[in-house]
């Protein structure tokens, strides 16, 4: 059973890492509930400290990914209209059949929106530029978290990988 659940683990940390790029899946989140499953196993103590202060940075980094790209949108001048743009550009490009539309979506739904709040070119571009820049770093945020929680799991899996594959 310990192998099942670890199978299991190790596919939500990878899920996790996928999901600092789609927007569908919270990718810390994800991860987390992969060291929550490791920690079911009998091979593994439960550490509840750790699974608490995982969460904590998990759910944290959840919070922000919602944040960020409002106030990159924002520090560049842009305005609620950019703000709503951004999602709603965000949303679009998941969807859309073009590579690279999660990317795109958000910076012309910002421009868009900001031009519907008649805003020039240049305050419209400023603005998007902005929430492209708030994109990235969300992204990168939640790379480098979902990267580190999978670092957790492996050291895990060495520190305990001999009772779980014995038994």
């Amino acid at each position: 059973m310990d192998i099942i659940l670890i199978i299991i683990a190790t596919l939500f940390m990878l899920l996790g890492i996928m999901g600092s790029f789609l927007p569908v899946l919270p990718g810390p989140l994800t991860s987390w509930l992969g060291l929550l499953i490791a920690h079911f196993t009998d091979a593994i103590p439960m550490n509840k400290t750790f699974l608490i202060i995982t969460l904590l940075i998990a759910t944290a980094i959840w919070i922000l990914d919602y944040i960020i790209p409002v106030i990159g949108t924002k520090r560049f001048g842009g305005t609620r209209y950019g703000v709503i743009g951004t999602t709603i550009g965000l949303i679009v490009g998941l969807f859309a059949p073009i590579p690279g539309g999660i990317i795109i979506g958000p910076f012309l739904g910002a421009l868009n929106g900001e031009l519907i709040n008649k805003n020039d070119i240049k305050t419209a571009s400023k603005a998007a530029f902005g929430s492209f820049i708030g994109f990235l770093t969300s992204t990168f945020i939640k790379f480098v978290v979902a990267i580190i929680y999978l670092g957790l799991f492996i050291g895990i899996l060495i520190d305990y990988g001999s009772t779980i594959f014995v038994s």
